[in-house]
């Protein structure tokens, strides 16, 4: 019988199930970590699938635990997996998954808020980032208490195009509590519209996929949790440095059941804040008795692009804090009851 010429797609040898791995190595889900393992590999194909054709690409699985996406991962024919764990409990698991996958599988016994991501793929695979993303993916099932201000970090890489993002427009496939799931995909006017929205939505295409629920976890957590897949845009919705826009958003949804006139105020100090807010609000041509959650990222461009403007020509006023100013008041007026206690101790 003639070959037919075509190479035989990898797969995993035969190894222990992730649930004997647990067992094995007496692996038990941290509470205090927000840990919570994924057994079922048919769910954890379909997280791989959701990050598109994996084959031949490099990948960085955040927080792989006992490894079950992991599997998932190789058995898809990636070239490369780069495994960055925090919990030493994990590595002889992903060490044994290593050894039957040979070369494909680099471990890292590491923090992902403090790894260099842009040392951690080969140089060709860097596209333009007007070019299709490159073969490049970072896929994790992140636990809680990391997922809001990892995301949030790479969203400034992305705005930087840096870090994960000096290859290109890396696509990320990450899992989130249902309900931060449903903030980050919000639409203008939903309940779930947030701060999370904008900046996740200004910089990228961001798309819930599909929801797990909780049972499937083990141990089982009291939420379901979602599969959320992020693609950079090309060009972002409001072209302003980061942390200008993290801090007119935030500012903004401060009072999110207030009229958005009310966080606009606290971008300027008490002395002026009436007359600014109202400046800022004109030059935006936003309507002060819209709510935050009203808002669409066009209002929110044109409102950055105000206080940037403001900024531009009084430079100390990107540097006011709103919270530094109340809790100096605060002060001063402890301060001033003090010294009329010791006044009134005198007569």
């Amino acid at each position: 019988m003639a070959a037919s010429g075509k190479v035989a797609a990898f797969r995993l040898p035969p190894l222990p199930t992730v649930k004997e791995i647990i067992k094995l190595f007496n692996l038990r889900a941290q509470k205090q970590l927000s840990q919570n393992f994924l057994l079922d590999l048919r769910l954890t194909d379909k997280i791989a699938r959701q990050a598109g054709k994996l084959k031949d690409a490099h990948v960085c699985e955040v927080g792989p635990g006992p490894g079950g996406i992991t599997r998932s991962i190789l058995n898809a024919d990636v070239a490369q997996l780069l495994l960055v764990e925090k919990d030493t409990r994990f590595i002889p698991g992903l060490q044994m998954l290593s050894e039957a996958a040979p070369g494909k599988v680099h471990i890292v016994h590491g923090d992902i808020l403090t790894y260099k991501m842009e040392r951690a793929f080969p140089k060709h695979l860097q596209k333009k980032w007007e070019d299709d993303p490159p073969n490049v993916h970072i896929i994790g099932n992140l636990p809680f208490s990391v997922s809001t201000p990892l995301i949030i970090r790479w969203l400034e890489n992305v705005s930087n195009r840096d870090g994960p993002f000096v290859y290109g427009r890396t696509q990320m496939t990450l899992t989130f509590q249902k309900e931060v799931a449903e903030r980050l995909t919000a639409t203008t006017g939903s309940k779930q519209r947030s701060r999370l929205s904008i900046m996740a939505q200004y910089l990228c295409t961001v798309q819930n996929r599909f929801t797990i629920p909780g049972r499937a976890f083990v141990p089982k957590p009291e939420v379901d949790v979602s599969v959320v897949h992020f693609t950079p845009l090309v060009q972002p919705k409001i072209q302003q440095p980061f942390k200008l826009v993290e801090k007119v958003v935030k500012s903004v949804f401060q009072f999110r059941r207030k009229y958005c006139w009310r966080g606009v105020e606290i971008l300027f100090p008490e002395t002026e804040r009436l007359e600014k807010s109202e400046q800022m609000l004109m030059l935006a041509d936003v309507d002060p008795t819209l709510r935050p959650a009203q808002l669409s990222i066009l209002h929110f461009k044109n409102l950055c692009n105000a206080y940037r403007k403001m900024c531009d020509e009084d430079t100390s006023l990107f540097s006011y804090n709103y919270r530094e100013e109340l809790k100096q008041k605060k002060r001063t007026r402890k301060k001033g009851h003090l010294e009329q206690s010791e006044r009134e101790d005198q007569l």
